[in-house]
């Protein structure tokens, strides 16, 4: 099980309350979060277990968020969960060293298969 909180961050409450929902289902500690700028606000970022990321997001968007968290050498493992599944922002998160882009609407154990992957990559 993760030591630390896995972080959600989507603008949609929805989304936010239920992903939170399972993964205490899964036996996960969740933060969630409204907005990219939100989880940068979060005080210990490095001790983020992994983050649930929307690609599409006002303001900040989350292939932005990523960039920074690379930039300041985080090392967070990031999956993105995305309505909006185009190649570009595909090969951007994959590029920058993103665990997985899964596409809504996902299964839980799609959902659960990735965290497992990015919990080991940690």
């Amino acid at each position: 099980m993760a030591r630390s909180p896995i972080a959600v961050v989507d603008d949609d409450e929805s989304v936010r309350r239920s992903t939170r929902l399972l993964l205490e289902t899964f036996g996960y500690q969740a933060a969630v979060f409204e907005s990219a700028e939100g989880f940068l606000r979060f005080g210990p970022l490095r001790d983020t277990s992994c983050l649930l990321l929307d690609v599409h997001m006002p303001r900040m968007d989350g292939l932005r968020l990523q960039s920074q968290l690379v930039a300041k050498a985080c090392g967070i493992p990031v999956i993105f969960i995305t309505a909006y599944d185009d190649q570009e922002s595909r090969r951007q998160a994959l590029q920058d060293g993103a665990i997985a882009l899964l596409g809504k609407p996902l299964t839980d154990q799609q959902l659960f298969e990735a965290i497992r992957s990015a919990l080991r990559h940690d």
